[in-house]
């Protein structure tokens, strides 16, 4: 699996611990949900500023959101499962952008590290790369099982 990050913030330091659990918290939900090995997911690590444009241009939300998630194969209600074990071209799975800066203060506020704190956000947000959703109470209740068994397939659980 190809695992792309890019830091694109300088307010916080970002460290070779934050890096190493957005690459194990990927690897976990891929192994989870069996892609193939030529998966492609693509992090961008950006401050508040930067994930407000976002949010506003793609939610019409001005205010700064913790994760945002772009996918590649956008399914729609028709349509069937996408099969995530295509195997030759390379299976573009999107593109996840966090902001440590949010994810630092929401880490304060839960009373945990802020690797624990991105590593559920990575987690949040290849599950909704994957096709899962949280707009229903079971959608929700399906999300938050599949994101705990990722935090705890890399030791971040509560």
């Amino acid at each position: 699996m190809e695992i792309m990050i890019i830091n694109q913030q300088n307010k916080l330091n970002y460290t070779k611990d934050i890096q190493q659990v957005i690459m194990n918290v990927i690897k976990s939900a891929a192994k989870l949900a069996k892609l193939s090995q030529n998966s492609e997911v693509s992090i961008l690590v950006v401050d508040n500023n930067y994930i407000q444009e976002l949010n506003f241009i793609y939610r019409s939300k001005n205010q700064p959101t913790d994760v945002l998630s772009f996918a590649m194969q956008e399914l729609m209600e028709d349509e069937p499962d996408f099969d995530f074990d295509i195997e030759g071209d390379t299976n573009l799975l999107g593109d996840i952008v966090i902001s440590i800066e949010q994810a630092l203060a929401q880490s304060r506020e839960y009373n945990h590290s802020l690797e624990r704190e991105i590593g559920y956000l990575v987690a949040h947000g290849m599950l909704h790369l994957l096709g899962y959703d949280h707009e229903t109470l079971e959608e929700q209740k399906l999300m938050r099982d599949l994101e705990e068994k990722i935090m705890q397939s890399v030791n971040l659980e509560r």
